[in-house]
């Protein structure tokens, strides 16, 4: 039996060759099958070979792939249940790097249909050039969408049964067509992992707005969403989900109002990683976010029972009164800008509080320099020689010190590609 057409790319994310011809049926030969007339010049028995258990050839098979994806294509030619074998391993990692790769990947699905169900993770990232020359809106074979409501590329990503992981950034022409996928009770039914990227004219900010129910996905645990805007209305449905498995959400480089963000947060059961990034200077302006630190700690409040991890890297926002934060129990690492974001900026009216330090904080880091605002700094060193009282204990020196010592140091490289300044409560 033959293989396809060359469709998406094999294990190890490489790319497949639209252009390739499809290949020959291949010989049969007795070293393999123990019945041809060679058989008894080879040393190994072909018989033996050909009944080995199937998880022993599918590890066999997998060595094989690691080194020459082409030679097990060649091995699946041998017979149906080498094909089915090797499917399994030459389709389980695909990266869609051109448009083309997706849409001769769904011709094939015509004749292979459980294909797709191979799959557990799949890259699409190409730009919009890309698209320029191709019509991704035709007919779709075997499906009564129509190519007004449902593009060739979602009706692809719909037919991986098995996904687990999935990776998208496409033009946003795209968007309204993949946003489909997550308002679907049966599609992608195991994915555990999503990253969200849409690329628009002049790097503008994408509308979140038409992928939401990305955040009331039945099994998703980690999110990721780059350069996506959303407004104050959130998940504003009548239909909303609770008790959603979520444990980690990064917003990169978005433009989320902080009431949105409340919203969504009440979804998940037991989030436990935050991340918020933002450039210091963002472009376009902001527009839906707010400009006080308080406002998203506030948003963060219906998980403050499993939150472990909170890095919000916004250099530009601000920060009107000291943070509240006495009730996330469980957070162990806080990572901020600036120390005065913890505080306050300090201003002529007198303070009549401090920040509330989370009962099991072990780490504070700050990406940018301490005691840029002197008054913060004498807060900041009381906070340390009196955390017997706001935390369980402090193994560090006051700030002036920590400055001195890390100028002479290399500073420590967090998650998010940014140095920090680290205070450690243990």
């Amino acid at each position: 039996m033959s293989r396809d057409d060359a469709t998406a790319s094999v294990d190890n994310n490489r790319s497949a060759d639209p252009q390739a011809k499809s290949r020959a049926p291949a010989r049969r030969r007795g070293g393999l099958n123990g019945t041809g007339p060679n058989h008894a010049a080879h040393g190994l028995n072909g018989g033996q070979f050909a009944h080995l258990p199937e998880p022993v050839l599918a590890h066999i098979f997998q060595l094989l792939a690691s080194s020459s994806p082409r030679d097990l294509c060649s091995v699946s030619l041998v017979n149906k249940n080498w094909h089915d074998v090797a499917d399994s391993i030459l389709y389980k990692d695909v990266l869609f790097a051109k448009p083309e790769h997706h849409l001769v990947f769904g011709e094939s699905l015509t004749r292979r249909e459980r294909r797709g169900s191979a799959i557990h993770f799949a890259s699409l990232e190409y730009p919009t050039s890309e698209l320029a020359h191709l019509s991704l809106n035709g007919h779709i074979a075997n499906t009564h969408y129509t190519p007004e409501h449902f593009d060739s590329l979602s009706r692809t990503i719909s037919t991986m049964s098995n996904l687990q992981e999935l990776e998208i950034s496409v033009p946003v022409t795209m968007l309204h067509g993949i946003g489909a996928l997550f308002n679907g009770p049966f599609d992608l039914a195991c994915l555990k992992s999503c990253s969200l990227h849409y690329q628009c004219p002049d790097d503008a900010y994408w509308d979140l707005r038409e992928n939401i129910h990305i955040f009331a996905h039945p099994t998703l645990e980690t999110l990721y969403i780059r350069r996506a805007k959303l407004d104050y209305r959130g998940f504003d449905f009548i239909e909303r989900p609770h008790q959603l498995p979520l444990r980690q959400l990064h917003l990169i480089e978005c433009d989320i109002s902080d009431d949105a963000l409340g919203d969504v947060l009440e979804l998940p059961k037991a989030l436990q990683e935050f991340v918020m990034t933002q450039s210091a200077e963002p472009t376009p302006e902001l527009e839906e976010s707010s400009d006080n630190m308080g406002d998203y700690i506030v948003a963060l409040r219906s998980q403050c029972e499993s939150l472990e991890t909170i890095s919000i890297d916004f250099p530009t926002m601000g920060s009107r009164r000291p943070l509240r934060m006495r009730d996330f129990e469980a957070l162990k690492m806080l990572r901020i800008n600036w120390d005065w974001q913890l505080f306050g900026k300090s201003s002529k009216k007198p303070r009549l509080d401090s920040f509330g330090v989370p009962p099991h904080l072990e780490r504070l880091e700050f990406f940018n320099e301490l005691g840029t605002d002197d008054e913060v700094m004498e807060l900041l060193d009381y906070l340390i020689q009196t955390s017997d009282v706001a935390a369980k204990a402090v193994n560090t020196n006051p700030v002036e010190p920590i400055n001195k010592k890390l100028a002479r140091l290399r500073p420590l490289l967090p998650r998010n590609r940014r140095d920090s300044y680290t205070i450690t409560l243990a």
